[in-house]
């Protein structure tokens, strides 16, 4: 498998032409929607807005694994005009290239795009936020509550290493501000959309949809390949860029997203069977079942047990339980800064 993966990339043309293309067609439709329809439709507006802020993070993610081109600052200048206002590119490739260590993954301390939360966290957290994320572990809930719970939690942790420090995390915001000085002020003074009103409707709708995506993506299995998910077929892989396909991406992350089907049919028996049948026909069929039914526990299956008392806990230590290695404890050391 790893050889079809290298050889489908070392094929890859310099440039792709169809993301490059619809990358422009976004930014194009973003653009034009919100001058020439806006004054006429503004509710049709606001939801066609909140359809390309979605396309558009499914393009950042695309971009942040090489694509559509064999330059990384190309990529990033492509699609780095942040109309989804929230997310830095930067902190999102840099998370979301570590959350691609597969033997990590769902763990809630080394990947950070779990939803799993470890047991001596969970239970410090209030009552509220408890049933908020027994809520947003369902499908309905994901797409409702996890716009806001998932923009003030990053906010509040990159906010937490800005003032420790941290260059990179303050760089990768100073970008982010340049764009924002683009973004803004063409929404606000050449569109003439309300601000609040772009945000609670496009930015929060657009947000949602990729909760769909997510919602399922990845579960705890003992074995690394039955952690993530693929969803057959969907209207809204063309939106997803067919990362409903995820167990194939996870597997060749460097295959343009117009390929993923191809690739998975040709193999689809043994893509299903590799990933432990870890397999829906569709978001529909996940609706069904978890539309108002926590897919989830809130808590992360291995990590159930709380820390010794007075004891620190390195990745390294917890990783042992989380990954099933079986092996003998070793001294915990204190959690590097």
């Amino acid at each position: 498998m790893a050889y079809v993966k290298d050889i489908r990339r070392n094929c890859a043309p310099t440039i792709e032409w169809p993301t490059v293309a619809l990358i422009a067609a976004t930014y194009g439709s973003w653009a034009g929607a919100s001058y020439f329809l806006w004054p006429h439709y503004p509710i049709l507006t606001l939801l066609i807005l909140g359809v390309l802020l979605a396309m558009q993070s499914s393009l950042i993610h695309e971009a942040l694994h090489g694509h559509p081109t064999r330059k990384a600052w190309v990529n990033e200048l492509l699609v780095g005009l942040p109309i989804g206002l929230v997310y830095p590119y930067r902190r999102f490739k840099t998370l979301h290239l570590r959350h691609h260590a597969d033997e990590n993954l769902t763990d809630p301390l080394d990947d950070p795009e779990s939803y799993y939360e470890a047991v001596w966290k969970h239970h410090t957290l209030p009552r509220f936020m408890k049933m908020l994320l027994t809520a947003n572990n369902t499908m309905v809930g994901r797409f409702v509550l996890n716009p806001p719970l998932g923009t003030i939690g990053f906010l509040l942790s990159d906010a937490r290493l800005i003032l420790q420090g941290d260059r990179a995390v303050r760089k990768a915001w100073l970008l982010h501000a340049i764009g924002l000085a683009i973004v803004i002020p063409l929404v606000v003074f050449v569109f003439e959309i309300p601000f609040w009103l772009y945000v609670l409707v496009p930015v929060w709708l657009g947000q949602s949809l990729i909760s769909v995506r997510t919602f399922a993506e990845h579960q705890w299995s003992e074995r690394p390949d039955g952690r993530t998910v693929i969803i057959e077929r969907s209207p809204l892989s063309i939106l997803f860029l067919n990362n409903n396909l995820h167990f194939v991406h996870h597997h060749s992350p460097t295959v343009a997203w117009y390929k993923l089907p191809t690739l998975f049919r040709e193999r689809r028996e043994e893509w299903i069977a590799m990933n432990r049948g870890y397999f829906f026909p569709n978001y529909s069929a996940l609706l069904r079942q978890f539309a108002f039914r926590a897919k989830e526990p809130v808590v992360h299956p291995a990590l159930r047990r709380a820390p010794e008392a007075g004891r620190a806990f390195a990745p390294r230590v917890r990783a042992r339980s989380v990954h099933g290695l079986g092996t003998a404890p070793v001294p915990a050391e204190p959690p590097k800064e």
